[in-house]
């Protein structure tokens, strides 16, 4: 079984579906009406809420076809987010996903690296400077805290991505997105302490950016960010419109690309101006909250 929910922005309105995985037909839409008590949905549970949408299967089997749903839904949303004066730059949008293993297994395969089981290897989705020796200091900052801490980095793989039709400003400004693939090391008992272990080599290395950038002069160190760093989930984001994430991460068309969650964002940024690391989801989380 799927369940799909729709939360949407502002109007205060909560869409729930279930309906068979196999089902060709699973519509992300509803009537204007509350739909019947069905499922994990409970009409009594409408409420205030933001943009954003949620794929899951609910018995916790990994599909390519929830990659598909979400992008699907993410799609729906797309009148939630905004466009500037460049019709092809939206605020953002983007999916987090479950770390898909069938995808850098056949990575791992090619490059002949030894990759450990699942949860015992993360995965660290990077947007790096473009600037050449901005990149190679802050590619070596992270290195250098993988090892203080006792981790193993496998590799880096470069992210495939189809740039066709994005617009100028989306292209000035994006990174150069590569994923860094980590081992845990010896002394790791669960992977629960890797995640910690992973948080705390994330911090350490980006943390200093600032003081890096001012330390070389170049102030494009800054521009190191990681939108993921996980043993368990993976985001794929950019300065993109809804229609535009499915088809620019071109891991998201791979049928090794599985996953049994789908979390979905397409941003209004009122109060921020719309980059690439601002896009959702976060790591853990996608909202459209404000403070104004």
């Amino acid at each position: 079984m799927v369940t799909c929910w729709v939360i949407l922005r502002r109007t205060g309105k909560f869409r729930g579906f279930q309906g068979r995985e196999t089902a060709p037909d699973c519509r992300l839409g509803f009537e204007m009406g509350l739909p019947p008590k069905q499922g994990l949905y409970d009409p009594r549970n409408e409420h205030d809420a933001c943009g954003v949408g949620f794929v899951a299967n609910i018995k916790g089997a990994r599909s390519h076809e929830i990659i598909g749903l979400g992008l699907q839904l993410l799609i729906n949303l797309d009148h939630r987010g905004a466009v500037g004066a460049d019709p092809l730059m939206g605020d953002g949008a983007g999916i987090l996903i479950q770390i898909p293993d069938p995808l850098f297994r056949e990575w791992a395969k090619d490059t002949g690296v030894t990759l450990p089981a699942p949860g015992q290897y993360a995965v660290a989705m990077c947007f790096l400077p473009r600037e050449a020796k901005a990149r190679e200091i802050v590619v070596k900052q992270f290195e250098h805290f993988i090892k203080v801490e006792g981790q193993k980095l496998l590799g880096w793989r470069d992210v495939p991505t189809d740039p066709a039709g994005l617009g100028k400003t989306v292209l000035d400004g994006m990174p150069l997105i590569r994923q860094a693939i980590i081992a845990a090391g010896p002394h790791i008992r669960d992977q629960d302490q890797f995640e910690r272990k992973l948080l705390t080599i994330r911090k350490q290395a980006q943390n200093p950016l600032a003081e890096l950038a001012k330390k070389h002069k170049l102030p494009a160190i800054q521009q190191l960010y990681m939108p993921s760093l996980s043993t368990r989930t993976v985001v794929y984001k950019g300065l993109l419109l809804a229609h535009d994430v499915g088809r620019f991460y071109r891991d998201l068309q791979n049928p090794l690309t599985v996953s049994a969650v789908a979390l979905v964002h397409q941003r209004f940024s009122t109060n921020t101006f719309p980059s690439w690391k601002l896009a959702h989801p976060y790591r853990f989380i996608a909202h459209n909250g404000e403070i104004n």
